[in-house]
């Protein structure tokens, strides 16, 4: 090849400005091509989404015109009850008052009377998580929340996502904003079984929605971001700051928009709404049966891509594990123990007393048998799952558990262990504690020495303020929430007065903490729901029994030493020849609540009695039933000795895989007489230790309260069930603060 022809052919492979050409793939990816594919991309989207538009209708018919019954049946299929008539009435938007329909607007989509119907942004954004994964989201307009609400399900999908997109611009064209408000105020879900804005204001003000007031429409309002969860009956802690704060919320954002005068919001405080009323039908422990198995279905519902209000839709049927036998067993229990025993005419603190319970299988996890109260549709608070009480010394063991999980030590540098030593001397001051604290045991007596094993047996708590701190309190609520308390629940503080149970708890959340000890450490969290199925779709929930929590050597450790507060402490009410049981009693001090939850090798019961007096008070349970201070060793552990005798099936001893040998003897007296000795303030002190005295002896493990547990069965009460006169004498005040702001707090048992 010449010369010239080199030239043309290096030429040949040049562009024009003589850069070479690319070739291969790189020649597909030139800056103008690049630009080309952008916009035949955009022009395809766009020709696709005319298709769709042309191509999807608004639907006829309203789902909400479709509501149906739920069915609520026992473990054998028998109906319990039905649920889930439509709760809706239909009022014109000129019925509604301005205040409500501003507070709507202002809390779902301020910029409703303005815009297009569509939140494009929002719904990007929720497709993009749908196709990733990311559960349920919000953000949509009121105009797109109607359209759902009446043409489409409430699944998270992108195809309903799309849909939604299309029959909103559609009806924002066709459809007027005064009747797209309306419809949406009339089909949106409240809670309390409410559909639209007049069954919303009959559910929780007891009056028309046309005498709805700015505050109570603010609420309303708010009811709709979270409607279970802000109930305020039902509403934890969180869920009722959660509630005024988003009251707060709207009300700022009507101020906002001008809607509302700066003045008049400044001066409003929050209204409380009235309690629920029962449904009819749902009458003696039905109610509270169902009650509890719609607040488990809405919680799972609410962590999926249902959402909330798929239930009270209807057509739901649910099986619950409810046996009937054992049910029947745990009522007349009650009844037999309490509630025949008392007089409400001739005494008035018997109109005072609620008790609840809660039987769970340890196998499943089922809660085969529930006691809410007398009867639903005289007393809506359910007892079994309420959480305004103290637990009191029933929450010791978890103290003793979180010690083993965490190989904590004594101040003198012991491992904690059933056997080890701790002063019980009465008032002993906390070692080592951020808050001072010095609790007294009950009848101030002082214990001396004693091992942990004759602590817990006779729930000296002294000793168990100082292992909290020794455990460390943080360590010890993370074991009681993993074993099965709610965490979020009042009181549940991290200072050393949580150690004699200041927190509130159910019986059904005490029942799950005892279970997952039962269960060998292995969690526990009781479902009362066995199967739920809708138009033949079954839906699983969250199985029962969960992780291993806890070492099953630590977890049989404690039930081991449980067994010894049956065998030799306060629970000797409850020892039974037919089966093993291990257990724990606690009492308020002022006597406010008492409880027992124990369990034999298959079946774990919590049994609670709480004193309710006028407006949901808490009042002292002294005098019930004609017997002085009411133990949790006395009525409690008696309804569980009676239901578990009914109940109790399968295995009869413990399988434990334990670090100790048995129950702990205590440890030797320095006195030859081994009977408790009066002070001088006339009440019993164990030989060997000294008078009760507001001074504390030195020690190598530390204590305090102002609080004070006790487990005692109450001496007048005979258990053969033959009234004896009262011989206790009310408990005077204690007095007294643990540093830490709680006042004249006094736990018993």
């Amino acid at each position: 090849m010449g010369r010239a022809e080199a030239r043309r052919a290096q030429k040949s492979t040049r562009k024009k400005g003589g850069k070479p050409k690319k070739t291969g793939i790189r020649r597909f990816f030139t800056w103008k091509k690049l630009l080309a594919y952008f916009v035949t991309l955009i022009a395809l989207g766009a020709g696709a989404f005319v298709a769709l538009y042309m191509y999807v209708d608004v639907p006829d018919g309203k789902t909400e015109m479709k509501l149906q019954s739920n069915i609520y049946t026992d473990a054998k299929g028998k109906i319990l009850a039905r649920t889930g008539q439509v709760n809706r009435e239909e009022v014109t938007l000129d019925k509604v008052p301005d205040s409500v329909k501003n507070a709507v607007v202002a809390a779902e989509n301020k910029n409703f009377w303005s815009d297009s119907g569509v939140d494009l942004k929002g719904t990007a954004r929720g497709i993009f998580n749908t196709l990733m994964g990311r559960g349920k989201q919000g953000g949509s307009t009121i105009t797109q929340q109607y359209v759902k609400n009446s043409y489409l399900s409430q699944e998270q999908t992108v195809t309903r996502k799309v849909k939604e997109l299309i029959i909103t611009l559609k009806v924002d064209q066709k459809v007027s904003k005064k009747e797209i408000l309306e419809g949406y105020l009339n089909t949106s879900y409240f809670g309390r079984n409410a559909y639209g804005i007049q069954a919303a204001a009959r559910a929780y003000y007891g009056k028309d929605v046309k005498d709805i007031n700015t505050e109570e429409g603010a609420y309303l309002a708010a009811l709709l971001n979270a409607p279970s969860q802000f109930d305020w009956t039902s509403a934890t802690d969180a869920g009722k700051k959660n509630a005024t704060d988003r009251w707060n919320y709207v009300l700022d954002k009507e101020v906002e928009q001008k809607w509302l005068d700066p003045a008049k919001r400044k001066d409003m405080k929050f209204e409380v709404p009235k309690p629920p009323k029962a449904p009819e039908g749902l009458t003696g422990q039905n109610g509270y049966i169902v009650e509890a198995a719609r607040q488990q279905i809405e919680r799972a519902f609410r962590k999926s891509d249902r959402g909330e209000g798929a239930l009270a839709r209807g057509g739901w049927t649910i099986t619950l594990s409810i046996d009937a036998q054992k049910q029947d067993a745990l009522e007349q229990a009650v009844k037999d123990k309490v509630t025949s025993k008392l007089d409400k005419q001739a005494r008035k603190v018997d109109n005072y007393a609620q008790v609840g319970a809660v039987s769970v299988d340890r196998k499943t996890g089922k809660i085969v048998a529930l006691y809410g109260g007398e009867d639903f549709t005289k007393h809506q608070i359910s007892n079994a799952t309420r959480e305004d009480y103290q637990p009191a010394s029933t929450f010791k063991p978890l103290i003793f558990a979180s010690a083993l999980d965490n190989k904590s030590k004594t101040q003198d540098g012991q491992p904690i262990t059933a056997s080890t030593i701790y002063d019980g001397t009465n008032e002993r001051p906390v070692r080592n504690s951020d808050t001072p604290f010095a609790p007294q045991n009950e009848d101030h007596v002082s214990y001396g020495n004693v091992t942990v094993q004759d602590a817990m047996n006779k729930s000296v708590n002294s000793v168990f303020a100082q292992m909290a701190v020794d455990v460390g309190l943080d360590k010890v609520k993370k074991t009681a929430v993993d074993l099965g308390m709610n965490g979020e629940a009042g009181g549940f503080d991290e200072r050393p007065a949580m150690s004699l149970g200041s927190m509130s708890a159910s019986p059904l959340h005490m029942a799950g903490a005892y279970a997952t000890l039962a269960n060998h450490g292995k969690k526990v969290t009781p479902s009362i729901v066995a199967s739920l199925s809708r138009n033949g779709e079954k839906v699983t929930l969250p199985d029962p029994i969960g992780s291993q929590v806890l070492s099953r050597t630590h977890a049989d450790d404690v039930t081991n030493v449980l067994r010894g507060v049956v065998n030799d402490g306060t629970a000797t009410a409850v020892q039974s020849s037919a089966y093993a049981v291990a257990g724990k009693t606690g009492t308020s001090d002022d006597n406010k609540s008492a409880w027992f939850t124990g369990y034999t090798p298959d079946l774990i019961t919590s049994v609670g009695m709480f004193g309710e007096g006028p407006g949901g008070a808490q009042v002292p349970l002294t005098g019930t039933g004609g017997v002085g201070r009411v133990n949790g060793g006395g009525y409690p552990a008696e309804i569980w000795a009676a239901y578990t005798g009914q109940a109790a099936d399968g295995e009869t001893e413990f399988d434990l895989e334990t670090d100790e040998a048995g129950a702990v003897p205590p440890p030797p007296q320095p006195s030859s007489s081994a009977k408790p000795t009066p002070s001088a303030s006339g009440q019993p002190t164990p030989s060997g230790s000294a008078t009760p005295s507001t001074k504390p002896s030195p020690s190598s493990s530390g204590g305090t309260p102002t609080h004070t547990p006790t487990d005692k069965p109450n001496p007048s009460h005979d258990p053969t069930d033959k009234p004896k006169p009262p011989t206790d004498k009310p408990i005077p005040p204690t007095g007294g603060n643990d540093g830490g702001g709680l006042n004249e707090l006094r736990l018993r048992d």
